[in-house]
């Protein structure tokens, strides 16, 4: 018995150490970044501006701003969790095509982008800072808000929360606390620092919005929008099942090409 006791006292020793680690390093299993050198030369087809916006705390937030002929509006796109602009800015070409400009920046710690991400907070404030930046140059009637993966619990608060065009999620969580439960039964949810509590935005949301979402993503997985998020929609609002299609690639899809066509219009 006693050797029991042993065991099951460093076994709990043993969780509650997963725990605390988990609790402070949840910006290394959520994020990750790519960085890029401050004289990094982007080398996209589309004609695109360099912008840097400086955030409450004085950081400088980096996004690339690209532009056609004739726009008939502006997409602002929240990127997922890895990888830089350098990547991330292949997608404007699908929404400049359509003769829409393309507005993307990288989070703290991304690309160009100064500073580093500590809280969801911060990450909201973030978001917000540069939706009033690019404001100024873009009315809000004619911004559509489009996040992607990660992003798509940001974009939902800011358009519950502003007043957008209209809001597209691609492949979008009910909450961060769910996708952990998903995923990681075996923490409490207490420990979570980030939460991208979507489902709250979206009940708030007066805008139209559009969900994509594939059936076979195997990172956040179907049933976080199909099933849960689906109740929180109103009115008009549509969800668009992309049938075999993963968690990544969505920009490409014919399917949501197609469709994103009759969304944009």
């Amino acid at each position: 018995m006693k050797v029991i006791g042993k065991i099951a006292a460093i076994l709990v020793l043993l969780y509650l150490a997963v725990c605390i680690l988990v609790y402070f390093i949840q910006e290394r299993l959520l994020f990750f970044p790519t960085k890029l050198p401050a004289d990094y030369v982007f080398s996209f087809r589309e004609p695109y501006e360099e912008r840097y916006i400086r955030m409450n705390d004085g950081v400088m937030l980096h996004g690339l701003l690209f532009k056609t002929n004739t726009s008939k509006g502006l997409v602002f796109y929240l990127h997922g969790n890895g990888g830089a602009l350098d990547g991330w800015g292949e997608v404007a070409a699908t929404y400049t095509r359509l003769g829409y400009d393309v507005f993307i920046f990288d989070y703290r710690g991304y690309g160009k982008s100064g500073g580093k991400i500590s809280s969801e907070k911060q990450f909201y404030e973030d978001a917000q800072t540069v939706y009033d930046s690019i404001k100024q140059f873009y009315p809000e009637q004619r911004i559509t808000l489009l996040g992607y993966s990660v992003g798509t619990g940001t974009a939902a608060m800011l358009a519950a929360t502003n007043h957008p065009r209209r809001l597209i999620l691609q492949a979008p969580y009910y909450s961060m606390t769910d996708m952990a439960k998903h995923h990681y039964a075996f923490l409490p949810s207490f420990l979570l620092r980030y939460t991208f509590p979507t489902y709250q935005y979206l009940e708030r949301t007066k805008v139209p919005v559009t969900i994509f979402h594939g059936d076979q993503d195997e990172v956040i997985y179907y049933g976080s929008s199909a099933v849960k998020l689906k109740p929180y929609l109103k009115a008009g609002d549509t969800l668009i099942t992309l049938h075999g299609q993963g968690h990544n690639g969505m920009t490409d899809n014919p399917d949501y090409r197609a469709a994103l066509v009759k969304v944009l219009e």
